[in-house]
């Protein structure tokens, strides 16, 4: 599995994302740039915003999403911005303005409605804001949301829409899970104590019957989309940053690492600059992939499981296509499941 290492950010990475198709990745930066790449050969197709950009941000990007057509990518960024951008001209079409930073942003499953989360920060809540997109005037958006979601309690630091877009899931600060109804703006369900520490991200399964989360306190966890129901736990002996759900293997993926204040005294070994893979069902980890020198920040699948791809501290995002063992591999030993995992 011999990556393919995409050098184009001055700074750690903060998100990346794969297209539907899987043959384009975006990554998001402290460097308030957004880069999209080929993941065959790790080429640049284009940079969105950036120093020469049209529009760019002035701050770290926190988050990037893309939609299932790869026609519009969407950011959010510390300078208390979302934009909207083209993807084949890389222009920006539109910006939100708020008044705090833009932590987390999602396209729903037919492209024309987004979700996106602003920082509880200088007496500001935080804010869940829904908004549909004008997919036919791109550069006529509303700035009014169809819905807004003021958090009382600990404040939500990522999001993802449930299967047929009714519901979003969200990961707060306090480690806690919770389930909004997108017409109402009401928390439907809950668990308080779903972690122990900070929620750093939120994956969904392929099917979106369940999701994944992974938290500061060191452990991911699989929970059930519709009941929020614990169904399984990974413990690691580091925090963690982020954590996906492998299509058609019963894997996941974990990243994390040491803060980076405490990088400099720490081996690469103990500092687990490592991606690893654990068995989704038998709750073992199965292996480990080196090449980072800083925390994993963020992890994103193929579409088709196909590869994976790493952010990091370092400034470095690693594409691995997966070689022909992991799918020849028998991971449920003798035994063969009836169906497709």
């Amino acid at each position: 599995m011999k990556p393919i290492i995409l050098q184009g950010h001055e700074r750690s990475l903060t998100q990346i994302v794969f297209n539907s198709e899987g043959d384009l990745l975006f990554s998001a930066s402290k460097d308030s740039v957004i880069n999209a790449w080929f993941t065959s050969n790790g080429e640049r197709l284009g940079t969105f915003g950036g120093i020469k950009g049209d529009g760019g941000h002035n701050g770290t990007v926190w988050t990037v999403a893309v939609d299932s057509q790869t026609r519009f990518l969407i950011t959010g960024a510390a300078d208390n911005t979302m934009k909207l951008w083209e993807i084949a001209t890389g222009k920006c079409l539109f910006t939100w303005e708020f008044l705090t930073a833009v932590k987390r942003v999602a396209f729903n499953e037919d492209d024309d409605t987004i979700l996106s989360i602003t920082e509880q920060r200088s007496g500001q809540p935080s804010i869940i804001r829904i908004y549909k997109i004008n997919r036919e005037e791109p550069t006529l958006q509303t700035t009014t949301p169809i819905t807004t979601m003021t958090l009382s309690g600990s404040k939500a630091t990522v999001a993802l829409w449930t299967p047929l877009s009714e519901y979003i899931l969200t990961g707060h600060e306090s480690g806690k899970v919770a389930k909004y109804d997108v017409k109402s703006g009401e928390e439907v369900n809950y668990v308080d104590d779903a972690h122990k520490g900070e929620i750093t991200d939120i994956q969904s399964s392929p099917d979106g019957t369940y999701f994944i989360t992974s938290s500061k306190d060191k452990t991911a966890r699989i929970f059930d989309s519709e009941t929020l129901e614990e169904m399984k736990v990974f413990p690691t002996e580091t925090p963690l940053n982020s954590a996906c759900i492998a299509p058609l293997r019963p894997y996941i993926i974990l990243g994390g690492g040491q803060d980076a204040m405490s990088v400099t005294t720490t081996s690469q070994r103990a500092g687990k600059f490592e991606s690893r893979f654990w068995h989704k069902l038998f709750e073992e980890e199965v292996g480990r992939v080196k090449g980072h020198f800083g925390p994993i920040n963020t992890l994103a699948v193929h579409p088709q499981g196909k590869a994976y791809a790493s952010g990091a501290e370092d400034g470095f995002v690693r594409v691995h296509w997966f070689d022909e063992t992991y799918f020849r591999s028998r991971p449920f030993g003798d035994l063969e499941p009836e169906v497709e995992v």
